[in-house]
């Protein structure tokens, strides 16, 4: 396999993989763009979207999404904050409906990847980009206890908050997926490389992600 731009590589993780984190440093050695869930709620938060408005913004200004883009995550590291700089985006009148969720996300993603090379962690990116041409799928996972002990020092949790937090979001992430695509996250087959964690830094494991991309070329 290999990767010709544009590209899409999706990273799936498990809460307290580190996942998030090395997705975003990968996507800044391979300077392109990096999406997460910070930047489907700030396009919602700010724009207050349904699938409908989407395509009216594309009607209206063909270059918005590059344009938004620009402001709140500009090439090639984006450090996506749903606070920064709301006064620069307007707000429309349509509310996004929990039906209306993943088919916005869907939307946007894929005009993400239209826009160039991009790493997307999170959001059923796996599943989105399956068919696209160029794309690496990749599921960073890790033992229960090394994700307890990293949520207890990111959130500032006991042992048993960080447990239950940890059952609880592995449980809603398992049912949404399962409900808008058919598939199970914890599927191998939907990845192309699955990556433990453990005894890895996040530096690490991204040259492990590296190496992998070169091996496949």
């Amino acid at each position: 396999m290999k990767l010709q731009e544009p590209f899409v590589i999706t990273i799936s993780r498990e809460l307290g993989s580190g996942g998030r984190t090395i997705g975003r440093k990968l996507a800044a050695e391979l300077n392109v763009r990096y999406s997460d869930k910070n930047l489907i709620q700030c396009l919602e938060e700010k724009y207050d979207m349904s699938t409908f408005e989407i395509e009216k913004l594309k009607a209206k200004k063909k270059s918005w999404l590059s344009d938004f883009l620009e402001k709140v995550a500009p090439m090639p590291r984006a450090e996506l904050l749903i606070g920064g700089r709301p006064e620069a985006v307007p707000a429309l009148p349509h509310a996004t409906t929990s039906d209306d969720l993943f088919a916005t996300e869907t939307e946007v993603l894929r005009a993400i990847a239209e826009e160039g090379s991009c790493v997307i962690a999170g959001r059923s990116g796996f599943f989105v980009f399956k068919n696209h041409p160029n794309h690496l799928n990749i599921f960073v996972q890790a033992s229960l206890k090394h994700r307890i002990e990293r949520v207890m020092r990111k959130q500032n949790l006991s042992e048993t908050e960080a447990a239950t937090v940890i059952e609880s979001v592995d449980e809603g992430r398992e049912n949404y997926i399962k409900r808008y695509t058919g598939v199970s996250r914890y599927d191998l087959r939907n990845y192309d490389l699955v990556l433990s964690s453990d005894g890895l830094s996040e530096d690490e494991a991204v040259q492990t992600i590296l190496d992998y991309i070169k091996r496949s070329e």
